[in-house]
């Protein structure tokens, strides 16, 4: 796009915010004194939400933004907060033309850090150069570094990920009990996602598994989690050589270095000959 925004002392231009959250709910906001719908999404008029301003800079500084507001807000509630609905989600900020429709993006990033106070959220938007922090080389680990069935691991998903059907909850320990083709061994330090439900949609970490097969879940489950709610399931490992190899057949992708001396051999001490 061409057009020079702000050249003339008034314009009919608005800013506009969208955030794409992680279980694929997309909200749009406005500074615009009504909703407007553009690019597929309705973009709610939001007086209690408000941005900083943005800082762009040409260096490898992370360019600074934030974004507050209240939490009685229609498309922003504490309990979405808390669930961490919102935790890596993508944000796109810009302008817009209210009467051509004209619009443009200018700061594309992720939700930092969230938090929440007497009413009110305040959340820190990290822009793209913030991904030039992150590692480029691994560090060596005895344990494997892939993440199960992503780049690197190369296992098919579809061969460990299960369709579930929600047996029994317990709210006070955060436990559920589930029927599918894998056993509850192997599914821990996998995942769980719900299709039914509040939580449809939302991705849950099977943490540990009790003696009577029940999953421990991070977060625990919704509270009117009921028998029947149907979930995917997907099966985990611990990044053990031994699990690739036996369990997997895997051992040819296995990013770790299990063998590899420790720092802690520079200290060790010297053991007599016998």
């Amino acid at each position: 796009m061409n057009r020079v925004w702000f050249a003339q002392p008034l314009e009919t231009v608005a800013t506009f915010w969208r955030i794409l959250r992680r279980d694929g709910v997309t909200l749009g906001f406005t500074s615009h004194d009504r909703d407007l719908w553009f690019d597929g999404v309705l973009h709610r008029a939001s007086p209690g939400i408000v941005l900083s301003a943005i800082r762009r800079t040409a260096g490898l500084e992370a360019d600074s933004a934030e974004v507050s507001g209240a939490l009685s807000h229609d498309g922003v509630s504490a309990e979405d907060l808390a669930a961490g609905r919102y935790d890596g989600a993508r944000v796109r900020i810009g302008v817009i033309d209210w009467e051509s429709g004209d619009c443009e993006t200018i700061w594309v990033g992720t939700l930092g850090a969230v938090a929440e106070e007497d009413g009110q959220f305040s959340a820190e938007l990290l822009s793209r150069k913030a991904e030039l922090l992150q590692r480029t080389v691994p560090h060596t680990s005895p344990a494997c570094r892939a993440e199960f069935c992503g780049p690197g691991c190369n296992l098919n998903p579809e061969f460990f990920t299960h369709e579930a059907a929600l047996t029994g909850a317990d709210m006070e320990t955060g436990t559920v009990t589930v029927t599918c083709d894998a056993t509850p061994e192997s599914l821990l330090g996998g995942t769980l996602r719900w299709l039914d439900g509040q939580q449809t949609g939302r991705t849950l970490h099977i943490r540990a598994v009790n003696a009577d097969g029940a999953l421990v879940l991070d977060p625990p489950p919704e509270e009117n989690a009921q028998a029947g709610f149907r979930a995917v399931v997907r099966e985990g490992c611990d990044h053990r050589l031994d699990t690739c190899a036996d369990r997997f057949n895997n051992a040819a992708n296995f990013r770790g270095e299990p063998f590899l001396p420790g720092n802690d051999l520079l200290v060790r001490y010297p053991s007599p000959l016998a």
